[in-house]
């Protein structure tokens, strides 16, 4: 079994509904946050790692590779840093019980946002106090920096 299976079994086993993959897009010790638009109908305006649904159908990692490519217009080979997965659990805007799985990768190129999104920036692990993140982002940077040391 994948470390993924073995995700989405415990997802299943703790009675998840709804899968989110997310991402730490990392660049020279810096991670890649989003603003959402302030139009959307699920936490307006807020900061977040880029992240999505996966279509009926699409496995973890090509609903990564998609999300990235909608989201900041990610190009080229994907490729997760091995030995970094984090998760949460939140409420859905439709009320259903979902898990975000997010993976980390090396990112330099140039972003490009989808109208999901009005800015980015870039910030370092101790900086996330500065931020609209929610504590489960912040949480999750805070491992990823944490991996990594």
């Amino acid at each position: 079994m994948t470390d993924v299976e073995a995700l989405l079994d415990a997802a299943a086993a703790d009675g998840i509904s709804k899968l989110v993959v997310g991402a730490v897009v990392h660049a020279h010790g810096k991670v890649l946050i989003l603003r959402r638009s302030t139009s959307d109908d699920f936490l307006p305006g807020i900061e977040e790692l880029p992240s999505g649904g996966p279509d009926p159908g699409e496995d973890l990692m090509a609903a990564l590779a998609r999300e990235l490519a909608e989201e900041i217009g990610w190009t080229g080979q994907m490729s997760v840093d091995p030995g970094f997965v984090a998760t949460f659990d939140y409420v859905s805007g439709s009320g259903r019980r979902a898990r975000q799985i997010t993976f980390s990768l090396a990112y330099d190129g140039p972003i490009t946002l989808s109208n999901e999104h009005t800015s980015y920036r870039w910030v370092r692990p101790d900086q996330t106090g500065g931020t609209d993140l929610t504590p489960e982002s912040v949480r999750t940077i805070q491992a990823w920096a944490e991996s990594r040391s």
